[in-house]
């Protein structure tokens, strides 16, 4: 049995209408479905994008994670670092059982100069150009117009992603040339052109409908039909929360978004039909997940964030397509999450994890021989949540950063499904019952998601984050 897994950026699990969405059109991923097992309760364990991909890679909870500041990146968060040396990815023990490896990938952040996730792959490939990715010269002067419009008069630094993405954006000149177009190309490519008698492994990780939120614009019409060329910019570098935007700007956001996402789905369907045409479409085991989600207006507010550890970021669209079409159109209750994906595939393939691997198979909630875990963990930053099936408890599970103001949210979830309502002050038992369970599960956790990085083999010079020899002249 051959395994494609397929990771979407920031995609919201309810935009999707083989989750009951009703205006966003998702043909090629509801057909998925309509042939997968639907898992209703997936949620992320860390996040946001390297976190994620640390779980998927290597089936290992991650959280709690440490702050490892590192060099040369942007982004410092907790948990933001490359794999362990100690990891055993998917790769790496798929190639013991003589698979054949192949990544694709446009997550500019899983390529950055140290980061190693390309790391047990026997073919790889990086689709340039994505957000901040340095593709072109980050030239403001070449993109003045556009950058005051997406803005929303806000000073924006020199070096800011969102210039790097205005000009890299020059270069296109139709779908074909969007990012998740030429990744899912190369995949599909690559599938067709398959020869080798070994199993294959293909990972492709696709960053839309992460923002900037810049579909081509036939994409935005459909959700908002007389967007002009203009509006599509108020997508790009939205700020944070909705207040001070106009209904106008946000709408054209919202269009931005879910125009994204019918763009993901429409080239996912070009590498599904390349799977078929290719003859794998009966002997690969599918997986369809993403990242995480991000918010789109509930409580006032625009993205992902540290404490905003709602269902609409945490909450995952899980597909898993077997091969023979077992349990086809099956939508699974029970909480599953990132670490468990892997042990799960490997179990339908006959191999057995890694003893690395902490997630458990998922599987037999898909037959009914289990009920799954009692709750669900997630964490970003800073903040992490314990979710049950009555409560999510919100809260800030280590020191935060100087000058920030704590949040504590909890949610009914019989009540308001939605986490609209913060109820912690009403119910401080509850809230302190869950900070109990939590600091106990994180406690619990503590030993097992440590680490090292680049450890030295014998004759090797240490190397720095940016992937540049570190001679050390003591030696």
């Amino acid at each position: 049995m051959n395994l494609l897994v397929i990771v979407a950026d920031t995609l919201r699990w309810d935009y999707l209408g083989c989750y009951g969405n009703l205006w966003i059109e998702t043909p090629h991923l509801d057909r998925l479905a309509s042939e997968s097992a639907l898992f209703l309760d997936a949620f992320a364990e860390g996040l946001p994008t390297i976190p994620a991909r640390r779980v998927l890679m290597t089936g290992r909870n991650i959280v709690p994670f440490a702050y490892r500041p590192q060099a040369g990146d942007q982004v410092q968060l907790h948990g933001w670092h490359p794999l362990f040396d100690e990891d055993v990815t998917l790769a790496e023990h798929l190639r013991e059982h003589d698979f054949v490896s192949a990544f694709f990938n446009d997550v500019y952040h899983m390529m950055k100069p140290g980061k190693n996730f390309h790391r047990g792959f026997d073919h790889w490939s990086w689709i340039r150009g994505q957000e901040g990715d340095p593709w072109a010269l980050r030239d403001s002067s070449l993109v003045r117009r556009e950058l005051r419009r997406a803005s929303y008069d806000r000073d924006i630094d020199p070096r800011a992603w969102v210039i790097q993405h205005l000009v890299n954006r020059k270069a296109w000149r139709g779908e074909a040339d969007t990012l998740v177009a030429e990744t899912m190309r190369a995949a599909a490519d690559w599938l067709r052109n398959y020869t080798l008698k070994n199993p294959f492994y293909v990972h492709v990780e696709c960053f839309d409908p992460h923002e900037p939120w810049d579909p081509p614009l036939d994409y935005a019409r459909k959700y908002r039909p007389k967007i002009k060329p203009d509006d599509i910019l108020d997508g790009l570098i939205p700020p944070g929360r909705t207040e001070g935007m106009t209904r106008r700007q946000l709408d054209n956001c919202l269009a931005a978004y879910a125009g994204e996402v019918t763009l993901v789905d429409r080239w996912v369907g070009h590498l599904l039909e390349a799977l078929r045409e290719s003859g794998h479409d009966r002997d690969t085991l599918l997986v369809f997940t993403s990242d995480h989600g991000c918010m789109l207006g509930e409580q006032g507010e625009l993205h992902k964030g540290q404490d905003r550890l709602r269902n609409q970021c945490t909450q995952l669209p899980l597909l898993m397509r077997h091969p023979r079409r077992l349990a086809a159109g099956k939508r699974v209750k029970g909480f599953v999450q990132h670490q468990d994906i892997m042990p799960t595939a490997l179990s339908l393939m006959g191999i057995p994890s890694p003893k690395r691997c902490l997630g458990r198979n998922a599987w037999p909630l898909v037959e009914g021989r289990a009920s799954g875990r009692r709750e669900a963990v997630s964490a970003f930053g800073p903040y992490a949540c314990i979710r049950t099936h009555k409560w999510n408890y919100v809260c800030p599970w280590t020191k935060l950063p100087k000058g920030w103001k704590p949040r504590v949210d909890l949610y009914d979830l019989a009540t308001d499904p939605q986490e609209l309502t913060n109820l912690a002050a009403d119910h401080r038992e509850v809230a302190r019952d869950l900070a109990a369970r939590l600091e106990a599960i994180l406690k619990r956790y503590a030993p097992l998601t440590t680490g090292s990085f680049q450890s030295l083999g014998k004759g090797e010079h240490p190397m720095s984050f940016d992937a540049l020899p570190r001679f050390d002249r003591r030696r």
